[in-house]
């Protein structure tokens, strides 16, 4: 099995994307893609997929780990019985 294959078509639209940090895997319609300027590559390798797959989840949990602390701090502080003035 070919773990890549060329796309002789443009590369995929940022519009609908999802970059995959700073790296050039980039998801789109659920399909893992390889990007350069000089062209694009369709993913086909399970194993390369699953691994592109938990990377994703682990960096959207980190991300979310850092969101929360900033929306509590935006929060007003709890009013001493409890509840929100």
């Amino acid at each position: 099995m070919n773990a890549l294959a060329s796309s002789p078509g443009p590369l995929p639209s940022p519009a609908g994307s999802e970059r995959l940090a700073q790296s050039p895997a980039v998801r789109r319609d659920g399909q893992w893609w390889l990007v350069a300027v000089s062209g694009s590559v369709v993913i086909t390798d399970p194993v390369f997929i699953g691994q592109l797959n938990r990377f994703a989840i682990a960096i959207a949990a980190a991300d979310q780990a850092v969101a929360d602390p900033r929306v509590q701090q935006d929060q007003p502080p709890a009013h001493p019985s409890g509840r929100r003035r």
